[in-house]
């Protein structure tokens, strides 16, 4: 049924497929620009997942002007800074990020300090404090999991007051993202698994959570099952060139399903435990995943039941009584971790991580109570609630 108001939007250029990075130069020139600024991270450039970029600029007039490779594992205003003074030393005038999430909140972040001047980034924190769009803006993401390429926001940390700042607006969101599979070949086995769980789980509370809309909806289901379809045939073969493409297309598609639909309490305790434990976000978001669908079932059972068609297929879909298959798509999800974690090692519990210790669960209630992402979730939670899901992740 359609709400009685809603909103959608996503203004981002996609370009995917085999050869998609060879188009950057060309689209580029379309936004008047003839010299670009890649930022990305030591890693990625040494897989050598820069080459077949610079290859591509190599037969135009566009070119790569300058490369800023010191992007930490958490965005830092240092960072920022760092390569807002590289752009301008080399009269720069488009970004492309090469990278993760960390790489892609701090081109997000450059682009306002280039775009705006200055080196002062406190002063547009916060939700459309931006005043005009940015520069040329384009994303490769090397890793298939926040969706970052396609959301309007970046959280980046000032290490100096150990807060991490957020930062919201449309003019935020990249003039294009680039999915080739070249990209995420060299991903190794643990990163795969864990970033397609975060895609998974963008895309599973962007489906239940309060701001669903039947446009979120068609691509969130569209991504369930391009994950749950590919992302084993992917851990199998790595050099699955289609596979590795289908589950980049997911992350994308679960990106602007959870930017139009927001999500709730599983990236709620998600952001507590990352900011108490410092555990890397798609590994909170594979620890909270059946358990809080678990506690919502009693107010959108219907919901995570519709999941199992694009979850488990349409035989399993159309064997299990209707009554029965919102447990069923929670089974197939933990049986999806057990695997993953019979494969890769990720983390099913809290304990299994090693890293956190039952003292911090209260700490990390209490955070997630006050985390945003709350205010979306299908059913209400107290302080109590949120310690029995951890409990039960324990």
């Amino acid at each position: 049924m359609a709400k009685p108001y809603y909103e959608f939007f996503c203004p981002v250029k996609i370009i995917a497929g085999n050869a998609a990075l060879e188009h950057i130069p060309f689209e580029l020139a379309a936004l008047g620009a003839k010299r670009a600024l890649v930022i990305t991270d030591k890693g990625v450039r040494a897989n050598n997942l820069l080459e077949p970029i610079e290859a591509a600029f190599a037969v135009t007039d566009t070119v790569i002007a300058a490369i800023f490779d010191d992007v930490p594992p958490d965005s830092s205003l240092e960072a920022v800074r760092k390569a807002a003074e590289t752009y301008r030393n080399h009269q720069c005038d488009a970004i492309i990020a090469v990278g993760g999430g960390s790489v892609i909140d701090t081109s997000k972040a450059t682009n306002i300090l280039v775009t705006e001047g200055g080196d002062d980034l406190l002063q547009y924190s916060g939700a459309h404090n931006l005043p005009k769009p940015l520069k040329p803006f384009f994303v490769i993401p090397t890793t298939s999991g926040t969706g970052s390429e396609v959301t309007m926001v970046a959280v980046v940390s000032d290490t100096q007051k150990n807060v991490k700042m957020a930062f919201a607006s449309y003019y935020l969101m990249p003039h294009a993202a680039i999915l080739d599979p070249r990209m995420t070949r060299t991903l190794p086995p643990h990163l795969t698994a864990m970033t397609a769980m975060d895609a998974m789980t963008h895309a599973v509370e962007a489906y239940t959570c309060l701001a669903a809309n039947p446009i979120s909806d068609a691509y969130a289901t569209a991504a369930i099952k391009k994950i749950s379809e590919n992302l084993f045939k992917v851990l199998d073969q790595p050099n699955d060139t289609q596979g590795r493409l289908e589950l980049a297309q997911a992350s994308t598609m679960a990106g602007i399903a959870f930017s139009n639909s927001m999500v709730g309490l599983i990236h709620s305790l998600g952001h507590a435990l990352g900011a108490v434990a410092h555990l890397p976000h798609g590994l909170c978001m594979n620890l909270f995943l059946p358990y809080v669908l678990n506690y919502n079932k009693s107010v959108n059972e219907h919901k995570i039941a519709e999941l199992l068609l694009p979850l488990a297929g349409a035989d399993i879909y159309a064997q299990t009584p209707s009554t029965q298959r919102a447990d069923k798509t929670i089974a197939t999800i933990l049986t999806i971790r057990d695997r993953l974690h019979a494969l890769t090692e990720l983390p099913r519990s809290l304990s299994e991580t090693g890293k956190v210790s039952v003292e911090q669960l209260d700490e990390v209630a209490e955070k997630a109570l006050n985390d945003g992402s709350i205010i979306y979730n299908p059913k209400e939670a107290n302080l109590k609630d949120l310690r029995a899901i951890l409990e039960q992740a324990w």
